[in-house]
């Protein structure tokens, strides 16, 4: 456990309420995090996409993608987790979740669903416009 990895946060607060949305309308992506990628980081193991790279300082920023319903997926976008990982210090910083609007608004208020994808409160309609329209492509 020497070389074991530190995670921190870029903002505690603002991640944990992030957290906390995709704990209580994505559990799969939860589970996913907390039991997967959690523990691979701190091992050393990085997963995802490497968005940025800066090999002098030993800092590279990662996009990793979460398991989300392909519904969900085609009205608010891919559930993303950023983070950025110090290697010279053993540190990895987690910065996000995306799309933060609706995890944001999934935290302040209760969400409805409809037709099983959450639906956002400030735009209602359009949502629901998009996922009846994604509806009727597939028939």
């Amino acid at each position: 456990m020497k070389n074991a990895f530190v995670i921190e946060y870029l903002n505690e607060n603002e991640f944990r309420k992030k957290e906390r949305s995709v704990k209580k309308y994505n559990m799969l992506a939860y589970k996913q995090l907390v039991f997967d990628f959690y523990p691979a980081f701190r091992e050393g193991n990085f997963k995802g996409v490497i968005v940025s790279k800066n090999s002098k300082d030993g800092i590279t920023k990662y996009e990793l993608k979460l398991h989300t319903d392909e519904l969900f997926t085609k009205v608010h976008g891919e559930m993303i987790l950023h983070y950025t990982v110090y290697k010279n210090q053993h540190i990895v910083m987690l910065d996000t979740i995306t799309p933060e609007d609706i995890l944001d608004e999934g935290h302040q208020k209760e969400l409805s669903t409809y037709k099983g994808v959450m639906v956002s409160k400030s735009h209602a309609e359009k949502d629901m416009f998009k996922i009846n329209l994604l509806n009727m492509l597939e028939k």
